[in-house]
């Protein structure tokens, strides 16, 4: 049997003190006869029945309005709008209002809870990714200035050497925090993009020109597949941070005599942009993650650690503040491919 509701319990009270209240009248007029006996109980009963249905029936529901309220004040916090659904609800089955009002706010709960979960999590990972980031370079200027302080610095031959090391140390810390404030200005809108048109293809011979040394140096070959100009609406200096820093991820992780292409095609209103390389990619587990701050893949492709580790993450900035998207496809031991949209002229 299920539950029942207000209204059905009122029914079945006025039923039992209609039949209870009937038989007391019918054995009070059992000196007037049978028949009209009969009649005068009826009547008696059907009497009671209605008195003992409103009764009942205002009496429950007064004493479900009055725990329910308590109740909705401690959900809703006193919102005045569900109150009046409570007062609004007595044509209805007002437990059944109640049931899927609470109901709707469980799962509102529980679905906040499980995100402030995950944000801790991700608060905890970030602080200590952060804390790794910035503890290296600390203490490698910590350690090469004690050098310098208990007699290196009289000897010509070290003080110089260390002095230049303590400096690129000090350079990858103020990488680490002007990245941090890049990517806190585009996260909060503070930081304005000068869109304008702009030419790719210019664009990505630029790119490539810049970073040649240090592609030829990892003996990887950049190319420029873009053989024709193609015409963009974007902010020139954040797009060649985006190429600058995909480029600088094939060239880091890719293979020696290996290639990274740029590529693009037009997709209704857009030019999808491909910066692709056959290094050494990324396995699956990886890639839901592989643009959060810090996030590091592996031993693989943590070889170089002079980065801020920030990198991706402000692509992924980059690319979303101008009302875009970015992707990722990589298969572990055959490369990696990004993919970026911007608005075509």
């Amino acid at each position: 049997m299920g539950q029942l509701s207000p209204r059905q319990v009122s029914v079945i009270a006025g039923l039992v003190v209609a039949v209870l209240g009937g038989l007391l009248v019918a054995v009070a007029a059992s000196p007037i006869g049978l028949r009209l006996q009969a009649w005068v109980a009826i009547i008696a009963a059907v009497l009671l029945f209605a008195v003992a249905y409103a009764v009942f029936s205002y009496a429950i529901e007064r004493f479900i309005h009055s725990r329910i309220k308590v109740l909705y004040r401690t959900v809703h916090d006193l919102k005045r709008s569900h109150l009046d659904r409570i007062d609004n609800a007595g044509k209805g089955d007002i437990l059944d209002v109640v049931n899927a009002e609470v109901t709707a706010w469980a799962t509102e709960r529980r679905t906040e809870i499980r995100e402030l979960h995950e944000r801790e999590k991700f608060r905890r990972e970030f602080i200590g990714n952060l804390a790794h980031e910035l503890k290296t370079p600390i203490f490698n200027i910590q350690g090469y200035i004690l050098t310098l302080l208990e007699g290196g610095l009289e000897d010509a031959k070290v003080n110089r050497d260390f002095l230049e090391r303590a400096s690129n140390g000090v350079d990858r810390l103020t990488k680490i925090v002007e990245d941090l404030d890049l990517i806190t200005k585009l996260e909060s809108g503070v930081m304005d993009l000068r869109m304008a048109r702009m030419d790719l293809r210019t664009l990505v011979t630029e790119t490539m020109k810049n970073m040649e040394i240090s592609a030829r140096d990892r003996g990887v070959r950049l190319v420029n597949d873009l053989s024709t100009s193609t015409m963009v609406r974007a902010d020139q200096n954040r797009i060649a941070q985006v190429l600058t820093n995909l480029l600088g991820n094939a060239i880091s992780y890719g293979r020696p005599g290996g290639t990274c292409n740029v590529s693009t095609y037009p997709l209704g209103e857009q030019v999808v942009v491909e910066v692709s390389d056959d290094g050494i990619g990324i396995s699956a587990e990886h890639l839901p993650r592989l643009f959060e701050r810090f996030y590091r893949v592996g031993k693989s492709r943590a070889r170089n650690e002079g980065g801020s580790g920030l990198g991706l993450a402000i692509v992924k900035h980059i690319v979303e503040a101008h009302g875009q998207t970015i992707t990722v496809k990589s298969t572990e031991g055959k490369g990696t491919v990004f993919t970026f949209t911007l608005e075509k002229v």
